[in-house]
């Protein structure tokens, strides 16, 4: 699947439960990231820090729950693949069982040991460059990373460490979209962009950035498709004032009983 001119880009969807994935999945989308991200979209946290292995299995199981032809890509949360290799290739492991197809990790060329034990158990990983969330308190706040020369020869440097490694495909977060492009071109494995420029081999965002359901102002990189929270706002709104009024539930969404139950209950 690595872009060529003329060849259709991968598209990757970041979705938490049965029901985002389900309908990711009948929209064709060719991969579902199973994101930490769930900590902030889902949750209503700050960050993706605090979120546990537990709570990605928990959460991969559910996207699983769909049966989704997609690839799935579970990610590794934060600590639990930087204290240990063993403990890296475990955590990893628990996602496969969990029913993911694959794992995603954060970092360049710090993370090459703990990517070659996860592969060395027969575990496809997916590398991370650029904005990783997992760094927010390191890089001090999300800000657009590579934007100097030193920085940007870091990260190529870094991408072609992970592909060495063996990651079959690296997702570019919040770079400079000619670094994105440049990314891209030296590395011989698909590069998954967000906020990286729209030459990559693929683009990801999450589902409820690009439907309208989140709660805070999106990012620059993120298209809007719809505006399904106002949507949903307005139904429950005609729901609540239905029950106020005595509208809902009408006799026709409502159980009917036998005569004789009628009439002994209005004796």
């Amino acid at each position: 699947m690595k872009r060529s001119d003329g060849d259709r880009a991968l598209s990757m969807v970041t979705a938490y439960d049965e029901p985002s994935a389900r309908l990711a999945d009948a929209a064709g989308v060719d991969m579902i990231l199973v994101g930490d991200s769930v900590g902030n979209v889902v949750l209503g946290r700050e960050d993706t820090l605090d979120v546990t292995m537990d709570e990605m299995i928990h959460h991969t199981k559910a996207v699983i729950a769909a049966r989704p032809s997609a690839l799935v890509v579970a990610d590794l949360p934060w600590l639990s693949y930087h204290v240990s290799v063993d403990d890296s290739v475990r955590n990893a492991a628990a996602l496969i069982r969990a029913g993911a197809d694959a794992v995603k990790l954060e970092g360049g060329v710090q993370r090459v040991s703990v990517i070659e034990a996860i592969i060395g158990a027969e575990i496809p990983v997916m590398g991370h460059l650029g904005l990783t969330p997992q760094s927010v308190r390191a890089m001090g706040g999300f800000k657009v990373q590579g934007k100097s020369v030193e920085a940007a020869e870091h990260l190529l440097a870094s991408a072609k460490a992970l592909e060495a490694a063996g990651c079959f495909a690296m997702v570019i977060e919040g770079v400079p979209e000619v670094l994105g492009t440049e990314l891209t071109r030296i590395s011989g494995i698909p590069t998954i962009g967000i906020g990286a420029g729209p030459h990559t081999d693929g683009q990801v965002l999450v589902f409820h950035d690009l439907l309208g359901l989140s709660a805070s102002q999106s990012p620059k990189f993120v298209r809007q498709y719809a505006d399904l929270g106002a949507i949903a706002i307005e139904a429950l709104r005609a729901y609540v004032a239905d029950v106020q009024e005595g509208r809902f539930p009408s006799e026709s969404e409502s159980y009917g009983a036998s005569q004789a139950l009628s009439e002994h209950l209005e004796n």
